[in-house]
């Protein structure tokens, strides 16, 4: 069954074609044809981790080119990593797309949404299934492309238009750094395949060089610190697709590459260094963002970075295990959140929580959903994200960089308070502008009761009444794992700590100045830094070259044109349409030509 694996991107890269095909004919049917070969792909995923328990492999489908006598082959990898996110991309992916019927409903790019959606799957499947970087890069830009298209989806609208454009052009950065890692690893390695990476022998500056360039395409791809600044504006686009791609699985592609690459940083302990201090300094920097943002998902797409650079922490540390079995968890609870703030926004017509409140009464679905959601984040035990949450915060803890630690505990405490203080204004208090909210329909509700499920009880399985089934899975070198009780306590402490103080200060919310803590409210003024430093002052390079190329090279050719414009205007004088005149002008021709040739004669002579 590990064999059929090629197969899982095909069903969606086909549902793509259907829908921008005959998406007109098909209607809302389109819908059904990429939910179905999500589904198909799902069942595929789910036959092929029963055939990697059953003792499966990688194999190659066919040679494909060679450089400098180097081939590289069309092969797919399936093992516990590949299995993890397969299963990941396929049942989030498909609970997204049924979301997505009602949300979606009555849009007037319905099809295209779909057909995008169906595109963006098969990339991101294709992405974990590769065997090797080269064809990762291919399917990591078919993930970009789709990632702009529905971010500027509903382009019509300035901020999406310039939101899609910011997105495309930020990530551009890391994945011209991952593209020149790939040339050098190749250049130095020969070997681009994953299996080759522990076994490369080259100099080991050109080596931390080129784990330094991979990590930077992670960086851009999963929003880190410095180019983290693309996601919250991508919040632009439809909440759905906030929920799927900027939530669940496209920036989760940027740690999946430092996990699949992890035997090339290990090796390099500088480069797994900067991982875990990036990740450190991304996870803190977010998470305190995240405590002062009024628009649901701008909270939760500034929580996104953080969570996503305490996975980038807890690998950098060391912790394999919890950093992918992070990855795994917050995956499921962060698509429930996105999506119960989709239903929220689709009951309220506004994303600004001071505005919200009293919603619990109204929608209990939506509202328990979401708490569950955001306890799972918040690490409040025995939900999923407690379980992941400790195996980072103890993987941090052996590391023995306290600094490192402090970062990790004091981004715990921070998502308790943040998430606790959303809660607090958008569910609960009176209401203040959400009087005539109502429940979402079924097809949007039904999604949220699944992903809450999966918050609830998927961390029981790295849990020690599981025997951490998922760390014997995902790294059976690293042998029986044990539960460190006293950091599991240490955990529930945190998380409540930061929930209390959020409950404490709960009656300062809505009272709240902007201005009390500028730096943070501005978000570091990160945007304000690249405006200046880069935005502007390329603009003026821009406007120097258009006025270049107006004034100058528009002035050659332009010029040109003008000068043959004006000869003939000079030589229509000629054209009398009188025989006698031609005639008279032809005779003084030949009576020049005579001259000319009887004086040239005589020069010859002489000379």
């Amino acid at each position: 069954m590990v064999n059929i694996a090629h197969f899982i991107p095909v069903f969606p890269f086909v549902a793509f074609w259907l829908n921008i095909i005959f998406g007109c004919r098909l209607g809302v049917a389109c819908a059904y044809v990429s939910v179905g070969a999500s589904a198909i792909s799902a069942v595929l995923a789910v036959l092929v981790f029963m055939g990697l328990q059953a003792g499966g492999g990688s194999y190659v489908l066919t040679p494909w080119l060679s450089v400098n006598g180097h081939p590289i082959s069309l092969g797919i990898i399936v093992d516990s990593l590949t299995v993890m996110m397969l299963l990941v991309v396929t049942i989030v992916g498909t609970l997204i797309q049924i979301y997505s019927i009602g949300y979606m409903g009555g849009d007037p790019r319905f099809t295209r949404y779909f057909a995008y959606i169906s595109l963006f799957m098969s990339s991101m499947l294709g992405l974990v299934l590769v065997d090797n970087l080269f064809l990762l890069y291919i399917f990591w830009e078919g993930v970009g492309l789709c990632s702009c298209l529905l971010v500027a989806f509903w382009y019509e609208k300035p901020a999406a238009a310039a939101a899609g454009i910011k997105a495309f052009i930020t990530t551009r950065v890391g994945d011209t750094g991952l593209l020149l890692g790939i040339l050098l690893l190749m250049s130095v390695g020969h070997s681009l395949r994953f299996a080759d990476m522990s076994v490369i022998s080259a100099p080991e500056p050109l080596m931390v060089l080129a784990a330094l360039l991979i990590f930077m395409g992670a960086v851009g791809k999963s929003a880190q610190f410095p180019l983290h600044v693309w996601l919250p504006d991508a919040m632009e686009g439809p909440t759905a697709v906030s929920a799927l791609i900027h939530a669940a699985t496209m920036v989760a592609a940027g740690v999946y590459l430092v996990a699949r690459c992890y035997p090339l940083f290990t090796a390099h302990p500088l480069a797994l260094q900067t991982v875990a201090v990036i990740g450190a300094i991304s996870a803190v920097m977010a998470a305190s963002i995240a405590c002062f943002a009024n628009d649901i998902k701008k909270v939760l797409a500034y929580s996104t970075i953080s969570q996503l650079g305490l996975m980038m922490l807890g690998l950098g540390a060391g912790g394999y295990t919890g950093g992918t079995f992070h990855l795994m968890t917050h995956a499921f609870f962060k698509a429930l959140l996105f999506l119960g703030a989709g239903s929220v926004i689709h009951a309220v017509h506004t994303q600004d929580i001071r505005a919200m409140g009293g919603l619990f009464n109204k929608m209990k679905v939506t509202s328990v959903t979401f708490i569950i959601g955001a306890l799972a984040l918040a690490g409040v035990a025995p939900l999923s994200g407690f379980w992941s949450k400790d195996e980072i915060l103890t993987a941090v803890w052996q590391h023995g960089n306290l600094g490192l630690f402090i970062a990790a505990v004091t981004t715990s405490f921070l998502t308790a308070f943040y998430m606790t203080r959303l809660i607090l204004l958008a569910f609960f208090g009176e209401s203040r502008g959400a009087h005539k909210a109502h429940e979402s329909p079924a097809v949007m509700t039904m999604p949220l009761v699944i992903l809450a499920f999966f918050a609830l009880f998927l961390g029981f399985a790295g849990s020690p009444w599981a025997h951490h089934a998922f760390q014997r899975f995902i790294a059976p070198e690293e042998g029986e794992v044990a539960l460190d009780l006293g950091m599991a306590v240490a955990s529930t402490v945190i998380a409540c700590a930061g929930i209390l103080t959020a409950f404490l200060l709960r009656g300062k919310f809505l009272g709240y100045k902007e201005g009390t803590c500028a730096l943070i409210e501005n978000k570091y003024y990160f945007d304000e830094i690249y405006d200046a430093l880069f935005v502007k002052p390329f603009h003026r390079l821009a406007a120097a070259v258009a006025r270049f190329d107006q004034v100058r090279v528009d002035g050659v050719v332009n010029g040109v044109s003008r000068c043959v414009q004006e000869l003939a205007q000079a030589s229509r004088s000629l054209q009398t349409g009188l025989v006698e005149n031609y005639l008279l002008a032809q005779a003084g021709g030949v009576f020049v030509l005579i001259v000319v040739v009887t004086l040239v004669g005589k020069l010859c002579h002489i000379f």
